[in-house]
């Protein structure tokens, strides 16, 4: 795809989640689908008809096993936060349907135990996870959602460790 088919596509609508603890920490899953260090937040697809916030819920339930009951939401940014996926990607994410994603982003603490959080099912994202710091978690995003991930960081920072 050239450069200006890309800049041509929309933006995939989209939630991400910061999920924290009672700590301040901030829940990093590393991806299933990757040898490489790729360490993220739990994000995904807003469907046809759904609210951005039951979207975030669902995604916590899909990815890590955590239910509504689990999490207490605290904040939300302004407005929906977008970045764009590196060129070569496009084609090869989401069928080459969109640029990037527009997230609506979450702030969430986790009520729950540790043992409740569950990355072992039937569509795992996944393969281990655990607790870190803000400045970790920049360190631990892919370079492409650093920005955002930033952005995040800084619309929350109030409230992490």
């Amino acid at each position: 795809m050239s450069p200006e088919e890309i800049a041509a596509l929309p933006y995939r609508p989209c939630v991400g989640v910061m999920l924290i603890n009672r700590e301040g920490l901030i829940f990093a899953g590393q991806r299933i689908d990757t040898q490489a260090p790729a360490w993220q937040m739990p994000q995904g697809g807003i469907d046809k008809g759904e609210a951005p916030r039951d979207a975030a819920l669902r995604e916590l339930g899909e990815e890590i096993g955590v239910t509504p009951d689990l999490v207490e939401v605290i904040a939300e940014t302004p407005a929906p936060l977008a970045y764009d996926l590196p060129h070569e990607l496009v084609p090869n994410i989401w069928k080459g349907r969109y640029r990037g994603q527009e997230q609506r982003w979450y702030l969430m603490r986790y009520l729950g135990r540790d043992d409740q959080i569950n990355i072992a099912l039937p569509h795992p994202e996944f393969s281990r996870w655990r607790w870190i710091g803000a400045d970790e978690m920049l360190e631990a995003i892919v370079p492409f959602k650093r920005e955002i991930y930033a952005q995040v960081i800084t619309a929350f920072r109030t409230h992490l460790a």
